[in-house]
């Protein structure tokens, strides 16, 4: 099933105030796509789905993405 996500990781995207949140979450200052891309491919990522959404946990984070327009919701470090 994590495959669906990995085979689109291209159409991976999100909005202006998606992409300021996950900057503020993660005190990102580099593309928060780009840096969510690369942590999606990583080796370490445990890719779950949960109804309408992606779960990515990966170095002490957790990406969700919407499933069905891959639009990256948020990102957040893990409490």
């Amino acid at each position: 099933m994590k495959k669906a996500l990995i085979e689109n990781i291209i159409r991976l995207h999100t909005t202006e105030m998606g992409a300021e949140r996950i900057r503020r979450n993660l005190g990102l200052t580099e593309d928060p796509v780009e840096w969510c891309r690369s942590k999606i491919m990583g080796k370490n990522a445990i890719i779950d789905r949960r109804g309408k959404n992606w779960y990515v946990s990966v170095d002490g984070c957790v990406i969700t993405v919407n499933a069905g327009s891959y639009t990256i919701i948020t990102a957040h470090r893990k409490k």
